[in-house]
């Protein structure tokens, strides 16, 4: 990563190429009903989006109805949010017809074609349909958890890495434009599906698709939800609850050397800090589908001036200077530092007296954190006793009212690796009862 000066007076350069697909941002509309049709992607284009995936084409079918159910998390509506829709329910030649026009009317915005078929040369016939309407990249859809996985494709496919490098092999002997493989989470361990992509010649990978699940159950009916008739089906989760398992995946296959191809990062961006977050862990482009589907295409406003403001207060010339910066920072469990201590302070001036703090120490921590006896509405934390477990904090309602403070406690760092071959010392154990 090379260095950089830093330089509040130059706006940055946002443009981004994630394996030969150049953008002139890095935020781009994940293939999914926001990027359905012409009229959408050009709406989403006038708006500020850099890229678009089209939704997956295919054979055409004929979705259900109803298909999509949320999930409301501490007030949040659609934290959550499930889907059983599948590929493009309209004809080819609509969606190439619409293709070629998005692509005439924009010409330097990323417009990726997702794909999803089943024989070699059905793969060779949509492959160069696609690029002749106008596409700038292939994305392979891999990843469908419901619905086409029955029918030997989408995670069917994405869960086999031998199938994955195989079919990959297909699409990058017929396209002259870069193709990328959208990956499915629906496995233990994302490393060997990264590697089977690159292996078949991928010239990157986007993940996470949606998760297998069910998202909820109509206790008066008795049918999972959503409810199509009397029945229903397991799904695919996204939303911003998907989050942290998207980011474990990018930056798993970022830190992997074998792995070393661009990913476009996917799965809970709902704002700029979401999207800084995929980019520090390795990602190159950033796709949003459900935020989009709950607030519209202008969302796209904030997350540019967001990240021009934070790129600017961090002196990032270019985002390819922040793709990866973290990815250091993520090791495994057994080099962290087991002598480093913090501890939990409360902000007498900020705390509101509610005594959650105190409720979740005691119940689900280490009980270090106790009633003034005073009276004070303020509680005291028994600091002998705190193992900085970071509960405290996370449970308080007021913003910056408890943090957790390093706190010198006379060891050096030692990891249980060191301690394990080396015989490094550890201090003694805190909260044990």
């Amino acid at each position: 990563m090379a260095d950089r000066d830093i330089n509040t007076s130059t706006k940055p350069d946002l443009r981004v190429n994630c394996g030969g697909i150049k953008a002139p941002n890095p935020f781009w509309l994940a293939s999914a009903p926001p990027a359905n049709s012409g009229l959408q992607v050009q709406r989403a284009f006038e708006a500020g989006w850099g890229g678009a995936v089209w939704k997956t084409l295919g054979t055409p079918i004929q979705n259900v109805s109803s298909r999509f159910g949320g999930h409301t998390i501490r007030g949040v509506q659609g934290a959550g949010f499930n889907n059983i829709e599948l590929i493009t329910d309209r004809s080819l030649e609509t969606n190439f017809r619409e293709i070629a026009e998005t692509k005439r009317l924009f010409p330097k915005h990323a417009m990726v074609v997702s794909l999803m078929v089943e024989t070699r040369q059905e793969w060779q016939d949509i492959i160069k349909r696609s690029i002749d309407a106008g596409a700038d990249g292939l994305e392979l859809n891999f990843g469908c958890p419901h619905g086409m996985c029955e029918r030997g494709m989408g995670s069917a496919v994405g869960q086999e890495p031998k199938i994955n490098q195989e079919i990959t092999s297909w699409a990058v002997e017929y396209s002259t434009v870069p193709v990328l493989v959208k990956l499915t989470p629906n496995v233990s361990n994302i490393i060997p599906h990264g590697i089977a992509a690159k292996r078949g010649g991928a010239h990157g990978v986007s993940l996470i698709n949606t998760i297998k699940s069910i998202i909820g159950v109509d206790i008066d009916r008795f049918v999972p939800e959503p409810r199509v008739g009397g029945l229903s089906t397991n799904g695919g989760y996204c939303g911003s609850a998907v989050k942290p398992i998207a980011l474990h995946m990018v930056a798993a296959l970022a830190r992997e050397k074998e792995f070393g191809l661009p990913i476009s990062g996917i799965g809970g961006i709902t704002n700029w800090r979401d999207a800084v977050e995929f980019i520090l862990l390795g990602s190159s482009s950033v796709q949003v589908c459900t935020e989009v589907m709950l607030k519209g295409y202008r969302i796209v406003e904030d997350m540019i001036d967001g990240i021009e403001n934070y790129m600017q207060e961090k002196g990032f010339a270019t985002i390819d200077q922040m793709v990866g910066k973290a990815i250091p920072a993520f090791s495994e469990w057994g080099d962290l530092d087991l002598n480093y201590e913090t501890v939990a302070k409360i902000d007498a001036s900020k705390c509101i007296g509610c005594q959650v703090c105190v409720a979740a120490c005691h119940d689900g921590a280490h009980q270090c954190i106790h009633p003034n006896k005073d009276g004070s509405r303020v509680p005291i934390v028994d600091e002998s006793e705190c193992v900085g477990c970071n509960l405290c904090q996370i449970v308080c309602p007021v913003p910056g009212c408890i943090t957790m403070q390093p706190v010198t406690n006379g060891y050096q760092p030692a990891t249980w690796n060191q301690h394990v071959h080396d015989g490094k010392s550890l201090r003694p154990k805190k909260g044990a009862h």
